[in-house]
C-alpha cells in the first residue's frame, strides 16, 4: 500500500490525526516538522528566527526529499505545499489527504501562532495564511476530508474515502 500524506493548514490536525489513522491502519508514522527539528538541531521557531522565512522554507524542502518510508502516514507542515519538488517526491509513492478546517476553527485552535513555528511573513493572520496556501492544498490533494470535531471522526472519514 502507498504512503498517505496529510496536508493543511497549522491546527488543522494533521499530526493528531495521523498518529491515530497509523495505528487503525497498522502504518509506520513521520511527522516531516519533528524530521526538520533532528536535521537542524533547532525549533521550527528557532529555524524561522534564525534563518528567516526562505531559510526555512529551504529547510523544509530538504527534509521532504530525505523523506524514504513506505506504508507511512506522513504529516507534513503546513507549509510542505510551497516545495513543488518535495511534494512531487512524496507523492510517488503516496496519495495525498487534505485536511479541510474552517477558518474560523483554525483561528480558535492556533493561539501560539507567534511562537509555533508557523511559517508566514509579520503581521499575516491565520485567514491571510490559509487564503494563500489554500489554492497549493487543493492542487496536491487526492482526497479532501472536512475535518471533523473529533479526530477519530475525522481518521474514520479518511479510510472511508481512501
Amino acid at each position: 500500500m502507498k504512503n498517505i500524506i496529510l496536508i493543511g493548514m497549522p491546527g488543522a490536525g494533521k499530526s493528531t490525526v495521523g498518529v491515530l489513522l497509523a495505528k487503525s491502519m497498522a502504518y509506520d508514522f513521520c511527522d516531516t516538522d519533528l524530521v526538520i527539528q533532528k536535521q537542524q538541531g533547532r525549533t521550527l521557531q528557532e529555524i524561522i528566527d534564525s534563518d528567516g522565512l526562505d531559510g526555512f522554507l529551504k529547510a523544509e524542502e530538504d527534509a521532504l526529499l530525505s523523506v524514504e518510508v513506505h506504508n507511512t502516514v506522513i504529516a507534513t507542515g503546513g507549509s510542505a505545499v510551497f516545495s513543488e519538488a518535495g511534494m512531487s517526491k512524496l507523492k510517488e509513492n503516496g496519495v495525498c489527504v487534505y485536511l479541510k478546517v474552517p477558518t474560523d476553527e483554525l483561528v480558535r485552535r492556533l493561539t501560539n501562532i507567534k511562537t509555533r513555528g508557523i511559517a508566514c511573513k509579520k503581521g499575516e493572520t491565520v485567514a491571510d495564511i490559509l487564503l494563500e496556501r489554500a489554492p497549493y492544498y487543493e492542487k496536491y490533494a487526492d482526497v479532501t476530508v472536512e475535518c471533523a470535531e473529533h479526530a477519530e471522526d475525522t481518521v474514520e472519514m479518511i479510510i472511508r474515502d481512501l
